[in-house]
């Protein structure tokens, strides 16, 4: 690939040194053509200045250009625009601005916006963080997005919000005046303005238009023409980033990365050059570029172009940036710029600059795109006056523009449509572009003209879209919420033109709907199943983005009677028309039942063409119901046209919809597939429901109330296919049917029909409808929902439908009719029903799926057993129906319904074979309830005046009429009372008998004039109600004296069976007081003797024998040394979480030496176990087979698992935990007598070093006789079988594996260090963990990890027995010679370097190596406590040295609350004080110094005695497991005063001084030689990593309270590697706080050889592979354990209802839930996060699906 070289470098060329702006400027001025002499200055210095080649230069060539620009571009035009120094004259502009209200900040990607629930006039306005936290609008209910950038703050908008429009900081000055903000300027600057504005503009818009690639426009053309071209590539949504890397290394020749960075800058700013050179050499590249990626679909666009033009057209984008920024000074030069913009040329319409920048927006690449729309943002849009000409030119091109943008292939966010929504969404605005540009008809006619697809009706037909077809149909719906913004605010007053133009676009919007109406339609499959499922989405998913709109013209109809009543007209004009167009095959028929007879035709749903997409007939209902809600059909009945309605039609196409949906219920549909079934689903569903089957119910009631209600139900009957059933004479002993299907069907169309009628006269909760608020709308969905069950906030919305400002009205009643209960540290908080709204509880609510009114039955009737109730559950009393609907009520009395219900009655009553159902019967007691109800209700509002017609009652006590004239409904009611097989409808029966009595009596009392009269009535409903209660009462009776009969029987039984087992019972009692004696001696003699755990004076006991079972065999067995080995699963993993030093650079695995584990524990191995105990062979034969299996998963999917075999992970058989290795279980160690003798230090340290100088000359020895051939491994008397041998060595290679990242190796003398590492840093872990958890050292642990500890610190004990002896003995000698330092060994550690707990884990465990050599009969447990004593000193000697350096004045003890305590608690007096300071001063001496002063020696106590704590508590847990020795009490408790009990088990004085005081001739040397290694000084002195004590526990970072505060950090954050660019993704680290650039190409790095993301790529420098993240636009957290494995977590960031919103999709104010966020952490620290990873992999397989390794 060609180098990228230009001629000149810009700086150093003597011409551009020489050059002056102000000069420049100067000559300007004096020209006649300035235009022209500008047009050379640009010609002669843009090419040089900006002509760069392929490569673009690194940053530093970037910045000098961009210095050339300023200085030789850009400066002369500042000193011309302002006539003198630039930053004098834009000081000058700023001071005499008079800036707008507006505050207009454009938001960035990922920035947050705010939106007020209640004061926004519509969910796009929004404002600005800095906005929001100074204005009003934080105290009310408000919504929190992140942008996708590109628009901007609405603040100081009076339009956009009812009420606060100003913050704090945009609140208009009295200053601010309508004045013309030029006349504030200068004249001569106004009209310099004018000019080099004109001039600029034209310049950019000439070259960003610009479609010849080889010239230049007239005047910028240049004398010396060089051959050099570029190789543009352009962007496009078409081609994945794979193809586009691939293609340009094959094209440019360039290296991956390259290739990488060439796709991310083309993706970013829409072209790039790929190559730099002369003609022939570009053209080359393009033609490869063009072959490669034509061959799926069009091939990438490649333009060769000259340098030159390329280089104008960067300088284009440079002075639009630069307009943008000097018109931020002054609305003076904005209002300037404006003009120049919108003035048209001579050329005529459409010919301003910025007119034809709009046109040519899909020609232009996507960073000028960007550069232009944020120019015309900051200057016509910030300008109330200009604004409105920007927006009528906008609306005069509208047709164009969205035709562009359908063929364009670049998302909306970077079209100039975008700007839509700044333009439409102004109300008044939007009405002006109305009434002047007719802007709805635009719209519409757009939009249907871009669906051409139609059948021979003129209907929409979708056929099944190619990819390209349904990107086009996408882009033709931003089309529909243009039409949104311009409805979204109905107006208030309308004027004669408006009221005009929005009738003629409800004409075009009426013909968009006839096109819909009758689309999709189906037609019944018999016989053979469909054979491909027909397209049905696109039809629903237009349905869904019209529904707001639809819902907002009815709307702005209502807002004016006459607009309404025109509405209305052109509706059923439309509606007539579409009935017009129905086939004409229909023969008319006569229908006859019960005396009444009804003309109507032949149409069988299950037979002919049926479509559920009916939007006219919908609207009409609409607005019907809006007549009635504005009593307009009561006042001016003569403007409408109710005389052309005929009812029959009106309810003819919604109940052949309806009973679609019974028959596919029914299952006589199931040959025609999913699609239908899915249609059903849309149709019911809250998305579409409000504008489909709500209106089908409304229509249908609509019909009803203008006909004769058996009319009405005889052509239900019809359309149900029922109308035979119930018209034969022996209707009562039913249709008699063989099939057995057909009968099963006929009953679900039944219920179905029932369930219909019930919803047709019962729903009335529609404003229009019934007598209700649309509040009460709301109330009762949110009561039917949580009649269900209890539900969360967000489940709740999600059942309520939206309207256009996404609101559903739940906040403003929920707290009337739930309480809220908070969540736990898990789950959410959910709403629960106030008991006294559960009487409002409808079963045959209409918005229930037939599961959820199952559920909801359940549910009131536990209710309702549990308050001791009855279980009927009657309906509601309904509100009182509009009186444009009020005949809907006798329906429920019509001759037709009786002739059913007593039908369904009668079947009940001789219950023979399948017939009828329970159901059917519940609907028909559910209908005569109803009617009661309503009888009832009228009577008591009946004030006297005149008789009520409603008169159920008595036709229900009436025998049946012709065809079927057997006995009154009341009758059968009464017989089926007291039927067995319908005992789960007595009670709703009784209380039907019982409200039939009250209304009688009622009856009685209005007809009767005397008062008392009303005695026989309440009489007779408290007989009856005594009666129900005495019936009760004797049921409760019954079943008491059953229960204790029952109780009697098995005591009996019980004592028969003691009696006859008395033996066995007697002697199991003897062993059990046997042994609580024996326990109880056992404990006394405990705590008698002090219990010690290490040294001479160990409490010592019985050997214990230990009996386990293993989960795979269950087989029992002891675990013994020479036994089968036994062993636990376990997980080892590297981890970070002590780490004191995150940026410690990892070690080489091949030198790293782990014997001297560093204070800053930077790396550690940390063993974790499940508990599960297996026999080694089982568990061998488990992970064989495992392997096996994994093989041929991988032959087979080739995907990851959520664990890796290769390294040796397997799920524990029984729990599916994640483990990677097992620990050998091995035996107690045993206790020897006290019989040895117990030498002082002194003696012990004198033979100690004897031995080492025996065994330093035997390995001399050694070494030559190897050198001499003779093979010589000498391997210690191993006291193991070879089974438990060969466990101890799987353990060791697997520690060492995971601890060094190296293959296994059992002769690397590493191999029993390591297995040491993770015993001392495990315990250490989980020390820390107790203390901060403020839990007791003992006792407090789960099982798994007691037994874990146990079998780690007991294998480690014996893990050097498998290991060669004099790798074992030269180690103890390293670290001995740290304790005591022998000047013969070289490059000793300080020490400062050392972790004394490991170094106290690694001496005492190596020791027995040494001590075969003891010839006295001198104890191990001597040689464990002289270590114990020695190192203990070197630790206080190492916390003297650190923490007195800098913080003996104020030492940090906040870290742990209890070691204040424990300081506090001990009066220690003087004689610690004392000693502490004696021995402070000492090392003062030994360190010349360097050490400050200290006055008090208290001071220096408290600071050792707190730093030492860690170390004692690790050190007793320590030799607890070693030695098996149980704990003091006083450590099985939390709390203070446990210093004496801690100091006592660990054989230590509670003052630590006296170990140095009483040896203090022997150590003093010791301590001088420690103090004299010259690495202490440099360490004190700065010169290396100083960690003091104690170390402070490692936390997650923290977190601001309010989620926007992360996200507005994030926003600010660019990606490091893209030039500034806003990383689409930031993620960050909850270990660190770093933010990263994730999921991206840009950041990806190379880790192993294999290309990773950046949290990937992170987690391996911070966390030893496993990480933890907060994706923060997502609120998500992401566990990440190594390349392939992650999952999801619940974020702890919670809304105001107890909910995490991950991806922010509900957009409430989230908040910081501490306890959740402490659960992480905990996690963290317990190093459980790869186990949560294992087990959520396994319970969701999606989750490894997911390549981890790119995030």
């Amino acid at each position: 690939m060609a180098a990228a070289q230009t001629d000149r470098d810009p700086p150093t060329d003597p011409e551009f040194v020489h050059f002056s702006a102000k000069d420049t400027s100067s000559s300007w001025l004096a020209v006649a053509d300035l235009q022209q002499e500008v047009y050379r200055h640009l010609a002669t210095y843009v090419p040089r200045i900006l002509c760069r080649g392929a490569s673009g230069g690194n940053s530093r060539e970037e910045q000098r250009e961009e210095l050339a620009c300023q200085l030789l571009l850009l400066a002369p035009l500042e000193w011309f625009l302002l006539g003198e120094e630039p930053a004098a004259g834009i000081a000058w502009l700023q001071q005499n601005n008079h800036p707008s209200p507006l505050c207009g900040h454009v938001f960035k990607v990922g920035e947050p916006t705010y939106s007020c629930r209640e004061c926004a006039a519509d969910p796009t306005c929004v404002l600005c963080m800095q906005c929001f936290l100074g204005s009003v609008h934080k105290e009310h209910r408000y919504r929190m997005t992140t942008s996708g950038g590109g628009g901007f703050c609405d603040c100081g908008d009076d339009e956009a919000w009812k009420m606060s429009p100003y913050c704090n900081k945009h609140t208009p000055s009295e200053r601010h005046t309508e004045e013309d903000p030029v006349a504030q300027l200068p004249v001569d600057m106004v009209a310099r303005g004018y000019s080099i504005f004109s001039i600029i503009l034209k310049y950019a818009v000439d070259l960003l238009t610009w479609d010849q690639e080889d010239e230049l426009p007239t005047g910028l053309e240049t004398p010396e023409r060089s051959d050099s071209y570029l190789c543009m590539l352009f962007n496009d949504e078409v081609h994945t980033y794979e193809q586009v890397i691939y293609t340009l290394q094959k094209a440019v020749n360039c290296s991956q990365k390259e290739a990488l960075s060439f796709a991310t800058t083309v993706d970013r700013d829409g072209r790039k050059s790929v190559r730099y050179g002369d003609l022939q050499f570009c053209e080359q590249a393009k033609s490869v570029i063009v072959r490669n990626t034509s061959r799926q679909s069009k091939p990438l666009r490649v333009q060769v172009m000259h340098s030159s033009v390329v280089a104008h057209q960067c300088f284009a984008l440079k002075a639009l940036g630069w307009l943008g920024q000097i018109i931020q000074y002054s609305d003076g030069l904005r209002r300037i710029l404006c003009q120049v913009g919108l003035q048209n040329s001579p050329e005529g319409e459409n010919s301003s600059l910025v007119d034809r920048l709009m046109l040519n927006d899909s020609k232009m690449w996507k960073g000028a795109r960007n550069i232009y729309h944020q120019l015309l943002m900051n200057s016509l849009l910030m300008d109330l006056k200009y604004k409105k000409m920007f927006a009528i030119q906008f609306a005069k091109n509208y047709r164009r523009l969205q035709t562009d943008f359908m063929e364009d292939d670049h998302e909306r966010l970077v079209s100039v449509t975008s700007l839509s929504v700044q333009l439409f969404t102004v109300p008044t605005m939007a009405r002006m572009l109305m009434m002047e540009q007719n802007l709805m008809t635009t719209i519409v006619r757009t939009f249907v003209d871009h669906l051409r697809h139609r059948d021979l009706q003129g209907r929409f037909q979708f056929d099944r879209y190619t990819a390209q077809q349904a990107l086009k149909f996408g882009r033709v719906q931003s089309l529909i919420g243009d039409l949104k913004y311009v409805l979204i605010t109905p107006p208030s007053d309308w004027s004669p033109q408006l009221r005009q133009k929005f009738l003629e676009g409800l004409d075009s919007f009426l013909d968009l709907l006839k096109c819909m109406q009758g689309m999709d339609p189906v037609v019944r499959q018999v016989g053979q199943h469909i054979e491909m499922e027909p397209e049905w989405e696109t039809a629903f998913t237009l349905q869904m983005k019209l529904t707001h709109v639809i819902t907002m013209i009815q709307e702005w109809c209502c807002s004016d009677e006459h607009v309404l009543v025109e509405a209305y007209r052109k509706c059923v004009s439309a509606l007539t028309q579409s009935h017009n167009s129905l086939p004409d095959s229909e023969q008319p028929i006569s229908l006859s039942l019960c005396g009444h007879s009804v003309e109507t035709f032949r149409y069988q749903v299950s037979q002919d063409k049926v479509s559920i997409h009916l939007p006219v007939c919908r609207l009409l209902a609409g607005l019907h119901v809006l007549l009635s809600r504005t009593e307009v059909a009561s006042r001016v009945p003569e403007q409408l046209p109710l005389g052309e309605l005929s009812p029959p039609l009106l309810i003819e196409l919604p109940l052949r919809c309806l009973v679609l949906c019974a028959q596919v219920h029914a299952g006589m549909w199931r040959r025609n597939g999913f699609s239908l079934i899915n249609q059903i689903y849309y149709y019911h569903n809250v998305k579409c429901r409000v504008e489909m089957f709500d209106k089908d119910i409304i229509m249908l009631q609509t019909g009803a109330s203008m006909m004769d209600p058996n009319h009405f139900l005889m052509i239900v009957l019809s359309r149900f296919e029922l109308f035979h059933i119930f018209s034969s004479t022996d209707v009562r002993k039913r249709y008699r049917e063989a099939n057995k299907d057909v009968v099963q069907q006929n009953n679900t169309l039944i219920e179905e029909m029932l369930h219909l009628i019930i919803m047709v006269v019962g729903e009335r909760y529609v404003a229009g409808v019934g007598q209700v608020e649309p509040l009460d709308e709301v109330r009762r969905e949110i009561i039917h929902q949580l009649s269900i069950r209890a539900m969360s906030h967000s489940e709740l919305v999600k059942a309520l439908p939206e309207n256009g400002n996404k609101e559903t009205g739940l906040e403003r009643v929920i707290d009337s009719v739930a309480s809220f209960k908070k969540p736990g540290v898990t789950g959410r908080g959910l709403y629960e029903l106030c008991p006294e709204w559960s009487r409002k509880f409808n079963l045959y609510f209409h918005h229930y799926s037939r599961a959820d009114q199952s559920k909801a039955e359940e549910a009131q009737r536990k209710l309702r057993r549990q308050k001791g109730e009855d279980t009927a559950l009657p309906p509601p009393l309904p509100p009182p129906l509009c009186p444009l609907f009020a005949s809907l009520v006798n329906i429920l009395q019509c001759d037709i319904l009786l002739a059913v219900e007593g039908a369904v009655l009668q079947w009940a009553v001789e219950p023979s074979g399948g017939g009828w159902t329970e159901s059917m019967l519940q609907r028909v007691l559910h209908l005569v309830a109803m009617a009661l109800l309503e009888e009832q209700q009228q009577l008591e509002n009946n004030k006297g005046d005149d008789d009520v017609t409603f008169n159920y009652t008595c036709k229900i006590s009436r025998p049946g009429e012709a065809p079927s004239p057997t006995g009154s409904v009341l009758a059968l009611l009464e017989t089926l009372q007291n039927a067995p097989h319908l005992e789960v409808h007595k009670d709703m029966i009784t209380w039907i008998v019982k409200t039939v009595s009250n209304i009688k009596t009622m009856r009685e009392r209005t007809v009767s004039t005397s008062t008392v009269s009303t005695c026989p009535g309440h009489r007779a409903e408290e007989t009856l109600r005594d009666r129900d209660k005495a019936e009760r009462k004797r049921k409760a009776e019954m079943a008491r004296l059953r229960r204790e009969k029952i109780m009697a029987q098995m005591s009996e039984m019980q004592k028969h069976f003691i009696n006859e087992n008395k033996e066995l019972f007697q002697q199991s009692l003897e062993e059990l007081e046997a042994s609580t004696v024996s326990a109880a001696d056992s404990s006394l003699e405990h705590t008698c003797v002090s219990q010690v755990c290490v040294g001479p004076r160990r409490a010592g006991g019985a050997e214990q024998r230990q009996l386990v079972t293993c989960i795979l065999c269950q087989e029992e067995q002891e675990v013994r040394g020479h036994g089968r080995a036994m062993v636990l699963a376990a997980f080892i993993q590297r981890s970070t979480v002590l780490s004191k030093n995150r940026r410690r650079i990892l070690p080489d695995p091949e030198r790293h030496d782990p014997l001297f584990m560093h204070p800053d524990l930077s790396l550690g191995i940390h063993t974790a176990s499940c508990g599960h105990i297996m026999h080694a062979t089982c568990w061998q034969r488990y992970f064989e087979a495992v392997q096996v299996k994994e093989q041929r998963r991988q032959q087979r999917l080739r995907g990851h698992t959520s664990y890796d075999v290769e390294n040796g992970e397997f799920l524990c058989p029984l729990c599916e935990c994640l483990s990677n290795t097992v620990i050998p279980l091995l035996p107690h160690t045993h206790i020897p007598g006290h019989s040895g003798n117990h030498p002082s230090l002194e003696v012990w340290l004198n033979t100690t070093i004897q031995h080492i100088a025996v065994l330093h000359s035997a390995h001399r020895k050694q070494s030559e006789a190897v050198a001499e051939g003779a093979e010589s491994v000498t391997l210690c008397q191993n006291p193991f079988s070879s089974s438990v041998r060969e466990m101890i060595t799987t353990f060791s290679t697997s520690a060492y594996k995971v601890g060094l990242k190296l293959n296994p190796n059992e002769q690397d003398p590493r191999v029993p260090v390591l297995s040491w590492s993770t015993c001392a840093y495990t315990i250490q872990s989980i020390e820390r963990l107790l203390m901060d958890e403020e839990k007791p050292l003992f006792g407090s642990l789960p099982c798994r990890q007691d037994d874990c500890l146990s079998a780690l610190t007991r294998f480690s004990s014996a893990c050097w027995t498998t290991a060669p002896l004099k790798t074992v003995q030269t180690h103890f000698i390293r670290l001995f010679t740290v304790l005591v330092p022998d000047s013969q060994v070289e490059n000793s550690l300080c020490i400062l370097d050392i972790d004394m707990f490991h170094l106290l884990v690694y001496s005492v465990l190596a020791y027995s190596s040494v001590h075969r050599l003891d010839q006295s009969s001198a104890s191990v447990d001597s040689a464990h406590l002289h270590l114990l004593h020695l190192v203990t000193v070197t630790h206080l000697v190492q916390i003297l040295l650190t923490n007195c350096t800098g913080c003996l004045s104020v030492p940090d003890l906040s870290v742990c609350p209890s070691v204040e305590e424990v300081c506090m608690d001990q009066d220690s007096g003087s004689e610690e004080e004392e000693l502490i300071y004696e021995l402070y001063n000492t090392l003062r001496k030994h360190l010349d110094s360097v050490l400050p002063v200290v006055s008090s020696g208290w001071q220096l106590w408290r600071c050792v005695k707190a730093g030492i704590l860690p170390f004692l508590r690790a050190a007793a847990l320590f030799f607890h497991y070693l030695n098996s020795t149980a704990p003091p009490a006083d450590l099985l408790v939390a709390g203070p005063c446990q210093w004496e009990a801690l100091c006592s088990f660990l054989s230590l004085p509670s003052n630590l001084l006296q170990l140095h005081q009483s040896q203090h001739t022997l150590l003093e040397p010791l301590i001088y030689r420690w103090c004299c290694h010259p690495g202490v000084k440099q360490v004190l002195q700065g010169g290396g990593v100083l960690v003091r004590f104690p170390r402070e526990s490692n936390k997650l970072i923290e977190l601001p309270e309010d989620y926007s505060v992360l996200i507005n950090q994030a926003s600010s954050f660019t990606c490091p590697r893209s030039g500034g660019d806003k990383s689409r993704a930031p993620t960050l680290c909850l270990v660190c706080g770093a933010i990263l650039c994730s999921q991206s190409y840009c950041c990806q790095t190379e880790v192993d050889g294999e290309d990773v993301g950046a949290c990937t790529a992170h987690t391996f420098t911070c966390g030893t592979g496993l990480g933890l993240f907060l994706r923060v636009r997502e609120s998500q957290v992401l566990f990440v354990a190594g390349k392939t494995k992650g999952c999801f977590y619940p974020p702890p960031y919670l809304d105001d209802y107890g909910e995490t919103d991950q991806g922010l999709k509900r957009g409430n104010p989230l908040h910081l839930c501490a306890e959740r966020y402490r659960k992480i952490e905990r996690l963290w620290r317990q190093h459980g996060v790869a186990e949560v990873i294992g087990h959520a992999q396994e319970a969701n397989q999606t989750l490894v699906t997911i390549d981890w390794q790119h995030l």
